[in-house]
């Protein structure tokens, strides 16, 4: 064993005296980010074992929450901007996403998780997109929930939930000239792809970028984020454990 294993075992027990129960997040959002630098980094010029070390990353990241009840977690793990990179590059992303498609049913029925998928799976290659359709349909019933992000776009959403509001109200019967009354915040926000669940009240992002690039856009308004250094494939239970430390202690404003 590490000499280093005793002291971080050490350090998370003293990090979790210090999120408790109550000072714990209802959301938590996470951006994967980092894949590729972290492959460049090891020396590689193949990027997928370093996709295939970030799923199972994302594996841990969900036992880590489930061992500290957390609520709901949403995982960006592929973006509508993403889907513009070459295809050598995407491919080898495809069929690891494709692995973890297949694997999660037995881990959500493991960890105690319901399962969705949140995005636009039309912009998707059919067999992935379907692979996802399945997979949330094969996960069981769960005392929390994992929002798996994928095709997501920020601003897609707002849109989305603007022409699913358009239409319930058409289906409604409300005259053209009253359309533009009943749009506001609340109606809004009962179309986003997470209405049934509490906004992230924090967001995670990985490799040092400090932006949220869209990721939650109209829920994370008032979320605390925490950027953290390491790229997604080396993220560890101590830097996830930081995060939240970090969201204990802030005084949430909500704006004001």
């Amino acid at each position: 064993m590490s000499w280093s294993a005793p002291v971080y075992k050490l350090y998370e027990h003293h990090l979790l005296k210090a999120i408790p129960p109550e000072l714990r997040p209802h959301h938590v959002g996470v951006i994967l980010d980092g894949h590729r630098r972290f492959a460049r980094s090891q020396g590689h010029t193949d990027y997928t074992e370093s996709y295939r070390t970030g799923m199972d990353k994302l594996r841990e990241l969900l036992a880590w929450c489930a061992q500290l009840r957390i609520p709901a977690v949403t995982a960006w793990v592929l973006s509508t901007d993403n889907l513009q990179r070459p295809a050598e590059e995407l491919e080898p992303y495809f069929e690891v996403l494709l692995d973890l498609m297949r694997d999660l049913p037995r881990l959500a029925g493991r960890l105690g998780c319901s399962m969705r998928v949140i995005g636009s799976l039309d912009l998707l290659p059919s067999q992935l997109a379907t692979a996802a359709k399945e997979t949330e349909e094969l996960c069981p019933p769960g005392m929390w929930r994992f929002n798996l992000a994928l095709g997501y776009g920020g601003r897609q959403e707002i849109v989305d939930a603007c022409r699913s509001l358009v239409t319930e109200l058409a289906a409604e019967g409300t005259a053209v000239d009253d359309v533009a009354q009943k749009i506001d915040v609340e109606a809004l926000s009962r179309h986003v792809y997470t209405a049934d669940l509490p906004d992230p009240d924090l967001v995670i992002r990985t490799s040092g970028e400090a932006r949220l690039s869209g990721f939650l856009l109209w829920q994370a308004a008032y979320a605390e984020c925490v950027f953290v250094d390491p790229y997604w494939p080396a993220f560890r239970r101590v830097d996830f454990m930081r995060a939240l430390r970090d969201f204990a202690r802030r005084e949430r404003r909500f704006g004001q």
